[in-house]
């Protein structure tokens, strides 16, 4: 039998474990292909690619495997270059995982579509929806870096997996859930404001692993007004069930889930509103090291709030702002832009505050033209605001602006003069994908931009126009 075309098996024998060659040649479905031993081993050893360099193969015999010879292709690229090709854009994504599985490198699949180069914000659109069970609109949602979703809608949690296809939907003991933090792509810290405690939840098995609770000192109830995580501690805002009193606890994430530590204790006497509020938002800041911990509160003489940022080290505040005018309607920090960001409630104007040189005065720097509010209407009411990488998201009743900044090069006198930092923004996505109902949440996994809605019972999922994906 005459050898395989252009292939000539060397003289020295072929891929045998003490053989002086680096190379291997594989028959996948009737195609050769010759990679270099270094790039099967980065399937990992428990890869069914990493069995064919611990097998002894005669001089003459080629090591064959019954699958795709095309997929595999794709496979080999993602092994020498860990992304994908931009072939990979002709196969529907379930071939390539049913692939990936079997030669047991799902794991590299996952990173290099969660890769950070994926996510391109201006070229973001509106690509498909994720249909929730049920009559209940979305209430919260939370992502895990790699791309998989966690709903929570009424009283149940729905999961997708990092290429966004339904894992599972559990029941909990809630009747409405309020804050949700995914943990993991299988574990979930949920919590309500009308329910006492904090779960952490086993999503694959759909049973209570933990339950963690506030010890305040009226012995009351102690429900979840917010959840907040760095890659060490879970951090919880807990509201007494008398409203008397509230607090930021601190969990260990790594494993035990124990109480390490409590910051922001108050107890609420008479008529002090300011204490009386509790933090609704947790953002923890890792080039800072501290927490970043708001709440706000609409009462007969308008709305109040606070922004603390927590060194958590010391239990101490760093930095406080009490709001009166024009207090926001969500706040949000940007790591990568060193600054918190607000939508105001009464102007629906995005601010600027940055970390850098912060005051106690008024460190707000307005991004737009103050042409909103002037008609008496609270135009940021409701209005949502995030960041992600190098931008900030904010929700406008239906649409999503997205602002940016703009480098000024040589002409910026000064890297920390606040007044030389210009951002521009932008109105997201094509003509059908603007307008609908007043937009709920934003949340931002993988390479994915999360959009829920009022009175939908589905997820949006926006994704690059420029990726095969």
């Amino acid at each position: 039998m005459p050898p395989y075309a252009g292939y000539a098996p060397p003289s020295n024998g072929f891929a045998k474990k003490k053989s002086e060659s680096n190379l291997i040649t594989i028959d996948v479905g009737g195609q050769l292909f010759q990679t270099s031993k270094q790039t099967l081993a980065l399937a990992g050893s428990k890869s069914f690619l990493s069995k064919l360099l611990d097998s002894s193969f005669d001089q003459f015999s080629v090591p064959f495997v019954d699958r795709d010879p095309e997929i595999f292709s794709i496979i080999l690229s993602l092994l020498r270059t860990g992304n994908l090709p931009s072939k990979a854009k002709a196969f529907d994504l379930q071939d390539l995982i049913s692939e990936s599985q079997f030669y047991g490198i799902e794991n590299l699949l996952v990173s290099s579509q969660s890769n950070p180069s994926q996510f391109e914000a201006f070229n973001l659109e509106k690509s498909m929806s994720l249909p929730l069970n049920g009559r209940d609109s979305p209430s919260a949602i939370s992502t895990t870096p790699y791309g998989s979703v966690h709903v929570a809608h009424g009283s149940k949690i729905t999961s997708f997996d990092w290429s966004l296809h339904r894992k599972s939907t559990i029941l909990t003991q809630f009747t409405a859930i309020d804050s949700l933090l995914a943990i993991s792509p299988s574990l979930a810290a949920a919590g309500a404001t009308d329910f006492s405690g904090l779960q952490i939840l086993d999503l694959d098995k759909g049973f209570v692993k933990e339950t963690l609770n506030w010890e305040n000192e009226t012995k009351s109830s102690s429900t979840v007004q917010a959840i907040g995580s760095s890659p060490e501690f879970l951090f919880t805002s807990f509201e007494s069930g008398r409203r008397n009193s509230n607090t930021i606890m601190v969990f260990d994430l790594q494993g035990s889930f124990l109480p390490v530590t409590e910051i922001g204790h108050n107890e609420i006497y008479g008529a002090n509103l300011d204490s009386a509020i509790p933090a609704t938002k947790l953002k923890w800041i890792s080039n800072y090291n501290l927490l970043m911990a708001s709440g706000s509160h609409g009462g007969p003489s308008g709305f109040l709030g606070n922004i603390k940022l927590w060194d958590i080290r010391s239990g101490n505040v760093a930095w406080e702002l009490k709001e009166k005018i024009d207090c926001f309607s969500d706040v949000t920090v940007s790591n990568n832009l060193s600054s918190i960001f607000k939508v105001g409630v009464n102007s629906g104007e995005v601010f600027v505050a940055d970390l850098r040189k912060l005051s106690s005065e008024n460190p707000w720097t307005c991004l737009g033209d103050r042409r909103r509010g002037n008609n008496g209407k609270k135009e940021g009411v409701g209005c949502k605001i995030e960041s992600h990488g190098n931008q900030v998201f904010c929700s406008k009743g239906g649409d999503i602006e997205l602002w940016s900044e703009v480098l000024l090069g040589s002409s910026r006198s000064s890297e920390d003069d606040l007044k030389e930092r210009v951002f521009r923004s932008n109105l997201m996505g094509r003509v059908k994908d603007k307008g609908g109902c007043r937009i709920t949440n934003l949340s931002f996994g993988g390479k994915n931009m999360l959009v829920t809605r009022k009175d939908q019972q589905s997820v949006e999922v926006w994704q690059s126009s420029l990726r095969g994906f």
